[in-house]
């Protein structure tokens, strides 16, 4: 059973947040800060480290955060657009009712992350390492996990629309529990993923295809 998303007030460091103030600077720290209801245009914050830090209805457009570290921080209503988040470590993150679109997160690392309710469109995550992941109930369109090695990823209530996998490497996914499965590419990379029998009937004829086998009726 996927765990609800947690309220902003459920948080442990809760009490502790402190609004924040000024612009997004690179290799900055930032320790238990509330970002709430901030426009956040062209960041540039290369290196930067967010720690038990809070966003809340916050939009965030274009910019770059490459190298930035988010660790156990909450992300609730953000809107996310074109930003270079390539190369992040995210650790015991969670994100919730979040629109993330046109991101650059190739060879990322995310580790414990959970995403509630969002929606990932154009989402590149090529190469990236992703390790005990989770998207609950969320929409997956033209999201590019090529090349990624994914494992101990889960993907309940989810719909994947023209996803990838092409040479993946995935290790205990569980596709069991998505409501689509929209493949684009790499269903020869699905090794090491677990599927309904009703979803194998699905990818049927794609896998097939994939394998240069022609079904034909007499």
């Amino acid at each position: 059973m996927p765990k609800s998303p947690r309220e902003r007030d459920d948080l442990p460091y809760a009490d502790h947040l402190v609004p924040f103030q000024g612009e997004l600077g690179a290799e900055e720290y930032h320790d238990t800060l509330l970002f709430d209801g901030l426009d956040l245009e062209q960041p540039a914050a290369g290196g930067a480290r967010f720690t038990e830090c809070a966003f809340s209805s916050v939009t965030i457009t274009g910019g770059r955060l490459r190298r930035a570290r988010f660790n156990d921080v909450w992300l609730h209503t953000v809107r996310w657009v074109g930003t270079d988040l390539s190369h992040t470590a995210w650790l015991d993150a969670e994100v919730v009712a979040g629109m993330l679109a046109g991101l650059e997160v190739y060879d990322a690392e995310l580790r414990r992350v959970a995403f509630h309710n969002c929606k990932l469109d154009s989402v590149n995550l090529r190469g990236a390492q992703l390790r005990e992941v989770s998207f609950t109930d969320c929409l997956l369109r033209d999201v590019d996990f090529g090349g990624a090695a994914l494992t101990e990823v889960t993907f309940p209530g989810s719909a994947l629309e023209g996803v990838r996998f092409d040479r993946a490497t995935l290790s205990r996914v569980d596709l069991r529990d998505a409501t689509a499965l929209g493949i684009a590419g790499g269903l020869d990379s699905l090794q090491g993923a677990t599927v309904s029998s009703a979803q194998l009937l699905d990818l049927a004829p794609l896998l097939a295809a994939s394998l240069g086998i022609t079904v034909k009726d007499h």
